[in-house]
């Protein structure tokens, strides 16, 4: 079976736009191009397609998406059976969070009473989840499975209190961020206060500290983009700085 653009569309649920915007960037060009200057689309594109939805269903980003599907090695099966892993992790976060909302709901209208640790159950289950997607294969490969399942189920038995308390030292780390920056000194007394407020914060979710693994998350942060976004947004460098500053801290050149 073939499709033009606009038969894709109407199967798929996506745009017309979104198709010629995917052919545009290579993320899914058509099997060819007909008589008439139409694109025509075969069976390898509708699958590849669809494989192209639910890795957008997880959120991964398109740059990403055309990276995984253009490797050499690309199994159409075995990313099926990821998909449905990760899409039954999803559901389930979600169940969780929908039950959170039911159970608010019956507690606001004068119903069953809610333990406050049962608010944050659903929220603690995605950030763990949103974590392991982004970079739970780095993160296990350097730091060990052992290590890395501790870390989850520390997060997840946070209490209502502990787990507000992170919230707050994580926003507070930003502002120390833009702070410690000005100095331009990674050694200043503002960015060694950065450096104790990251470590109370890593500790929310780290079953015991070390400074070789403060120093390794450090050196990641920089190393991996998908790290350093998260403080550069903050302000562009400051990933290097707090870099700079957790090595001054731990005495490492």
């Amino acid at each position: 079976m073939e499709y033009t653009v606009n038969q894709l569309a109407k199967i798929s649920g996506v745009s017309g736009r979104t198709l010629r915007y995917y052919d545009q960037i290579g993320l899914l060009k058509p099997a060819r191009i007909n008589s008439s200057g139409y694109r025509i689309y075969g069976q390898k594109e509708v699958d590849l397609l669809q494989q192209i939805l639910f890795y957008r269903e997880l959120e991964v980003s398109l740059e990403d998406i055309s990276q995984i599907i253009n490797q050499p090695d690309f199994q159409q099966t075995e990313a099926l059976k990821k998909h449905f892993f990760n899409l039954k992790k999803k559901r389930s976060r979600l169940d969780k969070i929908i039950d959170t909302v039911e159970k608010t709901i019956i507690n606001k209208e004068g119903g069953i009473p809610m333990k406050d640790k049962d608010k944050f159950e659903g929220f603690k289950q995605k950030l763990v989840e949103e974590n392991e997607q982004k970079y739970g294969k780095e993160i296990r490969e350097k730091y060990g499975d052992k290590t890395v399942d501790a870390s989850n189920a520390k997060m997840m038995g946070l209490s209502e209190e502990d787990y507000q308390a992170m919230t707050k030292v994580g926003e507070e780390i930003f502002s120390l961020l833009k702070r410690a920056y000005e100095t331009g000194d990674p050694s200043s007394k503002e960015a060694q206060e950065l450096v104790e407020k990251h470590k109370e914060w890593l500790m929310f979710s780290w079953p015991s500290y070390s400074k070789e693994a403060h120093a390794g998350l450090a050196d990641m942060y920089v190393a991996d983009e998908r790290f350093s976004v998260y403080y550069d947004k903050v302000v562009q460098g400051g990933t290097k700085f707090l870099r700079d500053a957790i090595f001054i801290y731990l005495g490492k050149k």
